[in-house]
């Protein structure tokens, strides 16, 4: 029976790894034949916005749409139930214990590494597929605008994971250090995930394959959340955290000052009713 189930664990994580290869080629397939020219619907590039004009009410509108996300409030809503009781650090010693997925601690480390730099890449990749312009100066000027928007969120992303850490001081799991809330890991891939998801929207690319792409994208980053997990170097809460964090700073940099049309598919509204206030929220696909 172990050796029939550590087969299966084998080929759960080749599949895992296999797919995320051959997503990242496709992308970058994709990368090499829209060539980053043409532009959007407004006829902007991508890019060439960036930054200014700075509009506050779209910053603000940026930050509720990104807080009322369903990728910012259903891992952080999750984060908040493990920590009821011990049920964090059950689930924790069960995965280390069995580990159902990727077979062993070390494997499970290793996979999340390699399923990060994946969503890394691929967030690059993306990046350079969007539509900046036909003109090569204008193209490389938009560019770099909104590469510099995309850096800025991930930057950010990471300072404030590292402040949070060290706020919070939770041991590891392994106990090798007191930085485990939130998991680094899960907040870089899903902000990752998150840039390549947006970035794929706006791809010239058949509409059909846009949602397997990112269905495929939000699988690798939670596989990389529950490899720290199984690898015991962060509670499931750590990663939930994390997750939540990392779609939310990324999700609002990017809406408030990359500038594209139509950022944010979420819209949150509070509107005055008789004797209180009403709270609305408005979903586009």
């Amino acid at each position: 029976m172990n050796a029939v189930l550590h087969k299966i664990r084998c080929r759960i994580t080749f599949n895992l790894v296999h797919a995320s290869k051959i997503l990242t080629a496709g992308v970058i397939l994709i990368s090499f034949f829209t060539e980053g020219c043409g532009t959007l619907p407004n006829g902007r590039g991508w890019g060439q916005d960036a930054f200014y004009p700075i509009d506050s009410d779209r910053i603000s509108r940026a930050a509720r749409n990104a807080l009322f996300n369903p990728n910012t409030l259903v891992p952080l809503a999750s984060a908040l139930v493990f920590g009821i009781d011990d049920f964090d650090e059950k689930v924790s010693d069960w995965a280390v214990k069995h580990n159902p997925v990727f077979g062993s601690k070390d494997d499970a480390r290793d996979a999340s590494d390699y399923l990060r730099a994946t969503l890394r890449a691929e967030a690059v990749v993306t990046a350079l597929a969007t539509p900046s312009g036909d003109v090569p100066e204008q193209w490389m000027v938009s560019k770099a605008k909104g590469l510099g928007v995309e850096l800025a969120a991930i930057g950010a992303t990471s300072s404030t994971t590292d402040w949070v850490k060290e706020a919070t001081d939770r041991t590891r799991p392994d106990e090798r250090s007191d930085n485990s809330f939130p998991s680094g890991h899960a907040s870089g891939a899903f902000s990752y995930m998150t840039l390549a998801n947006r970035n794929i929207d706006l791809i010239d690319m058949p509409q059909s394959l846009k949602p397997p792409l990112k269905i495929g994208n939000y699988l690798l980053a939670s596989g990389v959340a529950w490899a720290r997990v199984e690898g015991q170097r962060h509670y499931p809460s750590d990663v939930l955290a994390g997750a939540a964090l990392g779609h939310f700073m990324t999700a609002f940099i990017h809406d408030a000052f990359m500038n594209l049309p139509g950022d944010g598919n979420v819209d949150f509204v509070v509107f005055p009713v008789k004797k209180g206030a009403g709270i609305a929220l408005a979903f586009r696909f």
